[in-house]
């Protein structure tokens, strides 16, 4: 692999084996959705997100990801984070102080439009509306809760929402920021380079997606389904239509009810 700098439009890259190289010392780019993840462990990034379409989104500026090392914000010589509850209790709790030195340095770098976003198991549940929502702002602040959780000063002071990515509970925010980032950087105009795929996938009208065949026609005995190959594309979008409905009201009632009820309502 050569050294030598490659120019992708909107700034050089120099070609690595270290995906976390693509964040480095990169100034904000015009245009570009920035996303901010506030962590204790910044070499966790991009991990996944410099693979593939992300990564490759990344590198040509449509998007921009800084990892922003909360222990640089610590208290004293140890750079300490945390602190013991108060009213007692186990664990340790990340500091207001430490947080807000962190969050006041990053929004310096990011328009007053994007949001800031806690990944909490308290939070509201992320999905698929969210991660559009998210995609038309300018970008994120993302903050990966540790230890006990977060001082609720810092959330109540700078109003930041709290999301979950579901009903458990992580070591740290930071696989759930990098799926969060994966769900939506996918829907930046771009990224995946075909509109009809962002149309056709799981929850884009409220179904689960239809199943799915390719090559061969016979495999263990089993077959493509013969609509599939009839080439009557209206015929197909009936069958798909029909597949998905019954997928989601057998494996998710409550995408099948919400889906009924918006039918009823003519939506």
């Amino acid at each position: 692999m050569s050294d030598a700098p490659r120019s992708h439009g909107r700034k050089s890259l120099r070609p690595s084996l270290k995906p976390r190289e693509l964040m480095d010392a990169s100034p904000a780019l015009a245009r570009a959705w920035r996303a901010q993840v506030i962590t204790l462990f910044p070499e966790a990034f991009p991990g996944t997100l410099g693979l593939s379409l992300t990564g490759k989104a990344l590198q040509e500026g449509t998007w921009q990801l800084d990892a922003i090392p909360l222990r640089e914000f610590g208290e004293g010589k140890h750079r300490n984070v945390d602190d013991t509850p108060a009213g007692g209790g186990a664990g340790m709790v990340l500091r207001p102080d430490v947080m807000g030195r962190a969050l006041d340095t990053a929004r310096r770098g990011i328009s007053p439009a994007a949001p800031i976003l806690y990944l909490s198991p308290r939070g509201r549940r992320f999905d698929q509306s969210v991660a559009r929502q998210l995609a038309q702002t300018p970008g994120v602040t993302l903050i990966c809760g540790r230890f006990e959780g977060l001082d609720q000063r810092v959330l109540d002071h700078y109003g930041i929402a709290e999301v979950s990515m579901g009903d458990y509970v992580l070591t740290g925010g930071e696989i759930a920021a990098q799926a969060l980032l994966d769900a939506t950087v996918r829907l930046l105009p771009g990224v995946l380079g075909n509109a009809d795929s962002i149309e056709e996938e799981s929850f884009s009208h409220g179904l689960l997606e239809h199943p799915q065949y390719t090559r061969p026609a016979e495999w263990e005995g089993l077959e493509i389904p013969p609509v599939l190959l009839s080439g009557h594309h209206g015929e197909i979008d009936k069958w798909r239509h029909a597949q998905a409905e019954e997928i989601t009201r057998q494996r998710r009632p409550d995408l099948w009810e919400a889906y009924r009820a918006k039918k009823e309502r003519g939506e």
